[in-house]
């Protein structure tokens, strides 16, 4: 198969992508370059420009008539600044995604992956949560996402449009040979954090939000192995017609995650055992847009895709770890 994979240049993009090659596939990457790193493109098949040229878009395709299916992953994701800068998050991850669907519509390429977020989850008291359960976006990069499956499942009604929806939980870790990670110089992300301080790149790690109603007061999260996150993707477009058949309609929402919730607090203590020492630690108020978290009921996920996690946290925090050693060497900088 030939996919087109929008933000291929990214974290979850280029690991995605590389996943898509040894499964024995080719990537075709679209990637503006607005953050993700050119490096990560390696030498795959690649076109710089925004998901809402049409006309690039049409090029694409007219260079390449066998692409199969398109998983759209280029988007702002950062919440806090989501909060200080929401026209451009609108802007680039709803309204530019619409020009995308509605081009790829009329193009008759209609298999669309979307890359979601369990952001947009509601609180529930056990934080397990399903894909049929309230949704609550509480911040505006995770009402673009909503917004965006809105899009999508609308259009998936009204034209040949076909869509199977991601809800990522919390990826970390690298792939398997150090190729691509987590790229941002003063990463938002909480394992670059930790791993920031245990290199002694900052001062600390700060653990925002301590009076959370979990276990320990911190948040809750469901933190997958990215390279696991890649090979869901991998599954979802090898099983891509198979899964609307099965689910029915045309359109389908996965959850993607471990299946278990892990306190900011437990990450912690299990990054400490796996790098060997302990790192300064302190506290501080949650971040704007924060959300206490949830993890992942993933029944629907084994049923239509035929897939589980295989990387435990552990192996995780190893290969954060050791791209924080590789990283320089691929980007320039620590």
């Amino acid at each position: 198969m030939k996919v087109l994979v929008t933000g291929g240049a990214g974290y979850i993009g280029s690991t995605t992508a590389k996943a898509l090659e040894e499964a024995g596939h080719t990537p075709v990457i679209l990637d503006s370059l607005l953050t993700g790193p050119l490096a990560f493109v390696r030498d795959r098949i690649f076109y710089e420009g925004d998901i809402a040229d049409r006309a690039l878009l049409r090029r694409v395709f007219d260079e390449h008539p066998d692409l199969d299916a398109t998983i759209h992953m280029a988007a702002r994701i950062v919440v806090p600044e989501s909060v200080e800068k929401p026209y451009e998050y609108y802007r680039d991850n709803v309204a530019k995604s619409l020009e995308l669907f509605d081009e790829l519509n009329a193009l008759g390429k209609g298999r669309v992956l979307f890359s979601s977020s369990a952001s947009i989850y509601a609180l529930k008291d056990e934080f397990e949560v399903s894909e049929g359960d309230r949704l609550e976006p509480g911040s505006p990069y995770a009402r673009t996402k909503r917004m965006m499956e809105e899009i999508l499942q609308d259009m998936a009604v009204a034209t040949d449009l076909r869509a199977i929806i991601l809800r990522y939980f919390n990826p970390i870790g690298s792939d398997p040979d150090l190729e691509s990670g987590i790229y941002a110089k003063e990463p938002s992300h909480v394992l670059g954090q930790l791993v920031m301080a245990a290199r002694g790149q900052k001062d600390a790690f700060t653990i925002t939000g301590t009076e959370h109603p979990t276990r320990d007061g911190t948040g809750i999260r469901d933190y997958i192995h990215v390279w696991d996150l890649a090979r869901a993707h991998v599954r979802a477009v090898e099983r891509f017609d198979q899964v609307i058949d099965q689910a029915g309609t045309p359109s389908v929402v996965i959850n993607v995650g471990t299946g278990s919730g892990v306190t900011v607090r437990e990450l912690v203590t299990a990054f400490q055992n796996v790098f060997g020492s302990e790192v300064p630690i302190t506290e501080a108020p949650p971040r704007p847009g924060d959300a206490v978290g949830a993890y992942a009921n993933v029944d629907r996920s084994a049923r239509l895709l035929d897939w589980r996690t295989e990387l435990s946290l552990e192996d995780a925090i190893a290969s954060a770890l050791a791209w924080g050693e590789k990283r320089r060497e691929i980007l320039g900088y620590e």
